[in-house]
């Protein structure tokens, strides 16, 4: 727990520091700032608890650690729970964060993100836990964990959130066979679906994509948070909890693209699918895009993943190859023929899996073209970007404390690559586009709506012409 001098601390700088005033329009970044609310909560609660069964995760696996490594692996071991027990400490005790050691390809681009940070606060005081952005500091806390583990070979690839998403993935078998089996229903019907009804399936399978977002470990810190019911009958029950649906402009720009195919014209070519959580929400994923390919809506998916263990539950390519494996190898029908369709679709290049450095750095979105230029061009490439989840749709906003009402587009600064569509449940408090009183109707009926993970937005952006 904080001490109470870190608490008073924290508490007279809420009000006292002025650093984060609103600059020509843009709101200042969430931050700890402000004793008691969400982010103050996050960083005091719920990431002390992650650090904390990430060293159990090393600790519980120091008999294999020795198996395969003999003693060097027992001293890795120790040497990680070292790093990681004094990462935490910096956190409660609300430390200056401290630049990365371990030389790997992003690490100058950490540091150099810190100095940025650190002139933006000038002399007034070191970038620190609860002073400083939550998204930077949260980011930075994962960053660390990864270098705690890398510094210490021979078991410096071990994924210490590995644990908790094989487990959410096997835990959701039911929902899985149910939703492959349904996509299968589909399938053998394709050729005879009209326009409507090809509509009709589109939405329902980017609603189960969205509520899948649900099932996040690092908003429960760990805990079971997995899919135990057939995601298709719940639909219905849970559309009112979608604030803004854009889900008719997502299906237009597909379809749209789709009607121009054979003419010599730009067709659908592709859809990228920025992705989020591992277990049943790539399920979701994967059965979303396996749709639009059988459809006809799109020629080619390429899916983003992260570089390495993030956010305790992000997808990784280990993740994204395992889940394949596991559902080619299931005892179900028409889970086990998903599966190897899926592995048909890579093998042929339908579906390509990419991982990059920015999606596990701390930058707001609008800052792509210029620190990722690269991959601001592959998404440019797309006819349709899909962002999943939560993380996701803070870096699209900057995680800054906007306005309820602000447009979408306004609070992108800028960032379209492409048209693009978030697909998100509510997890943190930020969230844009709404119409003037929903949010004041929602506080008063659920104080807690922005962070509970009982509401969605699917938000669609379309750049804007030349």
């Amino acid at each position: 727990m904080l001490s109470i001098k870190v608490e008073f601390e924290l508490s007279s700088t809420a009000t006292a520091m002025a650093v984060d005033q609103t600059v020509h329009g843009v709101p200042p970044s969430l931050s700890a700032k402000v004793t008691g609310s969400f982010a103050y909560l996050t960083i005091r609660d719920r990431m002390p608890i992650i650090l904390i069964k990430a060293i159990d995760t090393i600790h519980r696996n120091k008999s294999k650690f020795f198996e395969e490594h003999g003693e060097e692996g027992i001293s890795a071991e120790k040497q990680a729970i070292s790093l990681l027990s004094k990462l935490r400490n910096e956190l409660q005790t609300d430390k200056p964060l401290l630049e990365l050691m371990d030389g790997l390809p992003d690490t100058e681009s950490w540091n150099q993100y810190m100095q940025r940070q650190q002139s933006q606060l000038g002399d007034q005081e070191p970038v620190s836990w609860f002073k400083s952005p939550w998204l930077y500091v949260e980011c930075y806390m994962y960053r660390r964990i990864q270098e705690a583990v890398w510094l210490n070979p021979p078991i410096n690839n071990f994924d210490v959130f590995n644990e908790g998403k094989t487990q959410s993935f096997f835990e959701s078998q039911q929902a899985v066979m149910a939703l492959c089996t349904y996509l299968g229903d589909i399938q053998r019907s394709m050729e005879k679906l009209s326009e409507n009804q090809l509509s009709e399936y589109f939405n329902k399978l980017l609603q189960v994509s969205l509520w899948g977002n649900k099932c996040d470990l690092s908003i429960s810190a760990g805990q079971d948070n997995s899919q135990k019911t057939n995601p298709i009958d719940s639909l219905d029950s849970l559309q009112p909890f979608i604030l803004v649906d854009d889900s008719n402009m997502v299906w237009l720009t597909l379809n749209s693209s789709r009607r121009l195919k054979g003419t010599g014209k730009k067709t659908a070519d592709r859809v990228d699918i920025v992705l989020d959580n591992a277990g049943f929400e790539l399920v979701t994923d994967l059965v979303l895009a396996d749709f639009l390919v059988s459809s006809g809506l799109a020629r080619q998916i390429h899916f983003h993943g992260k570089c390495f263990p993030w956010f305790v539950s992000d997808v990784t390519a280990k993740d994204f190859q395992w889940t394949i494996r596991q559902t080619m190898a299931a005892n179900h029908k028409w889970m086990c023929k998903s599966g190897f369709q899926w592995q048909s679709y890579l093998k042929e290049g339908v579906w390509c899996y990419h991982d990059h450095p920015f999606w596990t750095q701390p930058h707001e979105f609008c800052d792509m073209s210029a620190d990722a230029p690269d991959l601001y061009a592959t998404l440019q490439e797309a006819d349709l970007v899909l962002f999943k989840g939560d993380l996701n749709y803070r870096k699209l906003t900057g995680d800054r404390d906007w306005g309820h009402t602000v447009d979408f587009c306004a609070a992108l600064r800028g960032f379209e690559p492409a048209p693009l569509c978030s697909l998100r449940t509510l997890k943190a408090n930020v969230q844009v586009g709404l119409q003037p009183g929903q949010a004041e109707k929602l506080t008063s009926q659920d104080p807690s709506w922005m962070t509970n993970g009982n509401y969605a937005v699917i938000q669609f952006q379309i750049p804007k012409l030349e």
